[in-house]
């Protein structure tokens, strides 16, 4: 079976996580640079098999959507046209970023480790992944 992927797209940093090849257990993967993004998937999928990718879709408690969504459906658009057989799912990262903070208090992460920007984004990744797997 072939891995799934979630990204927790941001203007400096993406978050990654994905599945073992069951699509059973969620775990945090790497965060890599925005721009480095594409360049890192393409890799990443040359090497293994990835069936779908799931992208979080930042909604503001209003409804509207947050101005990084111009760019995450730019990288989208980009990625489909490279990779037209891995299936994308959008699903609302509101509280994403929140939840991963408290998810690395409740396993034990130190102040100091919970500082790391590229471990929250990871995390947050990794909880939306579960999200997607999980409902």
């Amino acid at each position: 079976m072939a891995r799934i992927l979630a990204l927790d797209y941001g203007g400096k940093r993406t978050g990654i996580a994905t599945t073992d090849p069951l699509q059973i257990i969620a775990t945090p993967l790497i965060t890599v640079e925005t721009k480095d993004l594409m360049d890192y998937l393409s890799k990443y999928i040359s090497s293994e098999e990835v069936s779908d990718i799931v992208v979080g879709q930042p909604t503001r408690h209003d409804g509207s959507l947050s101005p990084i969504e111009e760019k995450i459906v730019e990288f989208i658009q980009d990625f489909t046209k490279t990779h037209p057989s891995v299936k994308i799912h959008r699903i609302n990262e509101m509280y994403s970023s929140k939840d991963a903070m408290q998810a690395l208090i409740k396993s034990g992460v130190k102040r100091m480790g919970r500082r790391d920007k590229k471990l929250l984004d990871s995390t947050a990744a990794t909880l939306l992944l579960q999200e997607f797997l999980y409902d």
